[in-house]
């Protein structure tokens, strides 16, 4: 640990601390006069931990100044007069996990500001100027747990730039001049939805809405916008449309919108093509082995006979006791009608017996008398 702080420093020369390659921790805060450092001012502290630049009166910081400082964990630049942050200035810090930039005079985050920062936990930017905020500002903070953007200047801030952390917990954006017109709906579906810890977000304008608390606000409460497309391309924005190759895919799609028929629902995006229908069994023209019905049309009994016919040829089918035929109907026993039921035929016979055997036995009875 090398501790500097509360002193007069105004200038270190560069390459001050190339032989502390041991070094864990250095405080260098609370030296006001300590307006500048040069961009290889931390070459060669490798496995520097922690590094304290609050309150030293900091303007800005030249691009680079912290290459190579992979293994810093913790870095403190809170209490200076930054304004304005280059791109890619944390590109380097693959383990930080807390930033703290607050009390600063920062007025916009741009979109490559934070980039590379994939392990970051804390970032507190409040009490700062901010005016501005990219959507993809926070686009590599995966697990990001905590930010503080009160007490700024935002009168909104994309709901897009909030979607981008999957980790976080805990919000805060109280005391900041909120705009609550249309533009800020996207915003308050995020927070109606968001399952952490956030402030209030007290609207500053339309005067009709002022004093009261976005997030406890009803949709109807909130003015629309006069064009509705922008309020759809808001909406959608916000629920999904992160990142270019997104971007892309929710242009190929609203291209194969208008070129398809209208499809009802989740089919218009995604159409899907009708499954065939099951085949009935292949019966052989003329063999049908069920029984024939005196009424057409009537097709439940139709199913019927043919499922009857698919299970009856399935036994068969795994039967080997019996032998198979192909497209043939299995032979059927003949059945007797049960006792004490005539068939219509044995009906008929015993109808006409009488009308013969009466003249019959009257012929033979003539006869005899006439022998005798």
């Amino acid at each position: 640990m090398l501790w500097l702080y509360s002193n007069n420093i105004s200038y270190i020369q560069p390459s001050t601390f190339m032989g502390f390659t041991r070094l864990e921790e250095l405080d260098l805060g609370d030296n006001k006069h300590l307006h500048s450092l040069a961009s290889d001012t931390f070459q060669g502290l490798t496995r520097l931990h922690a590094l304290h630049l609050y309150h030293c009166g900091l303007i800005t910081l030249p691009a680079g100044l912290f290459e190579g400082l992979h293994n810093l964990q913790y870095l403190y630049l809170q209490n200076n007069q930054l304004e304005f942050l280059e791109d890619d200035m944390f590109i380097d810090l693959l383990n930080l996990s807390h930033l703290f930039l607050h009390g600063n005079r920062l007025w916009s985050l741009h979109q490559n500001t934070f980039r590379g920062l994939g392990a970051l936990d804390r970032l507190l930017l409040h009490q700062n100027r901010l005016q501005w905020v990219h959507k993809q500002a926070f686009h590599d903070l995966r697990r990001l747990t905590t930010l503080y953007l009160f007490n700024n200047s935002l009168p909104e801030l994309p709901a897009e730039s909030l979607v981008q952390l999957p980790a976080l917990e805990y919000l805060r954006l109280n005391d900041n001049p909120w705009e609550c017109d249309c533009k800020a709906v996207p915003l308050w579906d995020w927070l109606r939805r968001f399952r952490g810890s956030t402030s209030s977000l007290i609207c500053l304008a339309p005067p009709e809405l002022a004093g009261k608390d976005l997030k406890r606000l009803t949709k109807e409460e909130l003015p629309s916008c006069t064009g509705s497309e922008s309020l759809h391309q808001s909406k959608s924005s916000s629920q999904g449309d992160v990142g270019v190759s997104l971007k892309k895919d929710h242009h190929h799609r609203s291209h194969n919108r208008h070129h398809q028929p209208h499809l009802p629902h989740q089919d218009q995006y995604y159409p899907t093509s009708p499954s065939p229908l099951p085949r009935p069994p292949k019966l052989g023209r003329n063999r049908n082995c069920t029984r024939h019905r005196s009424r057409k049309g009537n097709g439940q009994n139709e199913v019927y006979s043919q499922k009857e016919l698919a299970n009856k040829e399935s036994d068969d089918k795994y039967d080997r006791s019996k032998p198979r035929r192909k497209n043939k109907c299995n032979p059927q026993t003949s059945v007797g009608p049960p006792s004490g039921v005539l068939s219509s035929n044995s009906r008929a016979v015993s109808l006409l017996a009488p009308c013969f055997i009466i003249p019959l036995y009257l012929l033979v009875c003539l006869t005899a008398l006439i022998f005798r």
